[in-house]
């Protein structure tokens, strides 16, 4: 009882105080009557320009069939909205409508898809979340304008979303969907050419990107998929304006423009070079639009290239000829949004010659479930734990209790040190030091006290990687040439671990578990 109370505390004490508010308000929400709707009438819509840059991915197929987070589906005879038999996210896929933007839908297929939602309105469920509405609010207004659609039924829809996202505006979880609430609602200002809407808009999004955009460009939750995600939009965003800027023109677009170039720095350091990002805290494959794409996206709007050292994320990048690897130094964040965060201080990632070695095991669900708490979990990542605590308390799904602080972080050249507080509780201080040359690569962990040979280095390989036990502490990569060595070691041994491929889809790859002390070096050399 007493554990539970403590997870809780640490829980709750890092939410900001409109958090705490809005999750009672919107509890309470049937004696809040719904302010009127700020709007036009049918006649005074205004028909927007917009044209696609970058196309969804294909997830309906034809006859009430729809793929979604790698699960296909086909509806015998109609659509069901509330459609739940694959759980939440699965359902929020269907209601978001990106389907609309995929490149092979026609005009009549998205009208029918359209109409058919428009006429189970009335009954639908997870739909009229902020969230999902938000999403498809925008993917409404972008098909409406490609086809210059004009429909009253269509049209009475949208002005009902704006009006309930409006007073429904997600203040109790705060982060990306506040952030998407607000980029909906600058869709939904110049569709319905509201000054209202806009204000309100505008607002958020000066007041988010501030908070959410780091110094190094980084979003603040630091999933470098929802980063991806977050800079779509936001390039949507700046597509909008430039298209319709007979209607508003003001400074909002040239802050969306900095930020936007901000934004462009951190993804072009953070991606690798075969353009695949880290799969760090909750980030999978075939969900945000890909880097390529999305330079490509901000080349056409002009946005500038910006080269902006990391910094702020705790994420490093160490570029050579031979090898990248990506080092994470930095806190949980944000403190009072951390859901989409692991508990992964001094995760790292190691790619050769474009083949991935080390690598973060990935997420392959949103249920809140084992394989949930799994996949956050300290052992599911190239980290150290001690015993069985984890450095960060991560729970419920998308939940963080007492957490990993860094307290010391020193950068020089060819070398980063940094030690972590997440095990203070039980009297120790991790510290971990990263040491690079062109053929080598050195980590070395140090715990502040014996640990009667509990710690546990952990070391997780790609599914491409066959993996050769030498000796006692010695592991080879034969077919990459690569040697793995650990020093004061007590015991290694390599066992099998589940690889995220996607949302409910994964392979069976190779780890290496290491059990140390108070000292471990683990020499990495390339022949």
């Amino acid at each position: 009882m007493w554990s539970k109370f403590l997870l809780l505390f640490y829980t709750m004490i890092h939410l900001k105080p409109i958090q705490l508010f809005y999750q009672l308000r919107y509890r309470l929400k049937s004696i809040w009557p719904i302010k009127p709707n700020y709007g036009c009438s049918y006649q005074n819509v205004v028909k927007l320009q917009w044209f696609d840059t970058i196309f969804s991915l294909q997830t309906y197929i034809a006859d009430c069939n729809f793929l979604f987070l790698n699960i296909e589906y086909q509806f015998k005879s109609s659509i069901d909205w509330n459609f739940n038999l694959h759980k939440k996210l699965w359902t929020y896929n269907l209601n978001y409508f990106d389907f609309l933007n995929q490149q092979t839908i026609s005009k009549t297929d998205g009208i029918a898809l359209i109409k058919h939602y428009v006429n189970a309105y009335k009954g639908l469920k997870d739909g009229k979340e902020p969230y999902p509405t938000s999403l498809r609010l925008i993917n409404w207004i972008k098909f409406i304008a490609k086809h210059k659609i004009n429909d009253i039924q269509i049209f009475e829809v949208l002005r009902e979303d704006s009006n309930r996202l409006l007073n429904n505006l997600e203040y109790h979880l705060l982060g990306n969907h506040l952030l998407e609430n607000a980029f909906s609602l600058l869709f939904s200002a110049y569709y319905f050419q509201d000054e209202n809407i806009y204000i309100k808009s505008k607002h958020l999004l000066i007041l988010e990107l501030n908070k959410q955009i780091l110094n190094d460009g980084a979003h603040f939750e630091l999933s470098p998929m929802y980063h991806q995600i977050i800079y779509s939009r936001l390039l949507d965003c700046i597509q909008l304006i430039k298209l319709n800027n007979s209607w508003k023109n003001d400074d909002l677009l040239s802050f969306l423009v900095v930020k936007a170039g901000l934004m462009n720095s951190w993804l072009q350091n953070i991606t690798y070079k075969s353009g695949e990002i880290p799969m760090v805290n909750d980030s999978t494959y075939n969900i945000a639009p890909s880097s390529t794409q999305l330079f490509s996206y901000a080349k056409k709007l002009g946005i500038i290239n910006q080269k902006i050292p990391l910094s702020d994320s705790g994420y490093r990048k160490i570029i050579s000829d031979n090898y990248e690897l990506l080092i994470d130094v930095g806190n949980v964040g944000p403190d009072y949004q951390p859901g989409h965060a692991h508990s992964d201080t001094f995760n790292f990632e190691l790619i050769k010659d474009g083949n991935p070695i080390f690598v973060d095991t990935g997420i392959s669900t949103y249920e809140k479930n084992n394989k949930r708490q799994e996949e956050r979990s300290t052992h599911s990542h190239n980290t150290v734990k001690i015993g069985s605590k984890d450095q960060t308390q991560v729970w419920g799904g998308f939940r963080v209790g007492s957490r990993a602080r860094i307290n010391h972080l020193a950068e020089k050249l060819n070398h980063i040190e940094a030690s972590h507080d997440g095990y203070l509780n039980i009297g120790l201080i991790h510290k971990r030091s990263f040491f690079w040359e062109e053929k080598e690569i050195i980590i070395i962990d140090k715990i502040s006290k014996p640990t009667n040979n509990i710690s546990n280095a952990f070391f997780h390989f790609h599914s491409s990687i066959n993996l050769s036990q030498i000796d006692n502490n010695t592991i080879l990569i034969d077919s990459l040439g690569i040697v793995i060595n650990f020093e004061k070691a007590s015991n290694i041994f390599i066992d099998k671990y589940i690889l995220s491929k996607g949302f409910n889809k994964s392979v069976i790859s190779n780890k290496i578990v290491v059990k140390f002390d108070d000292y471990l070096k683990t020499s990495i050399h390339f022949q």
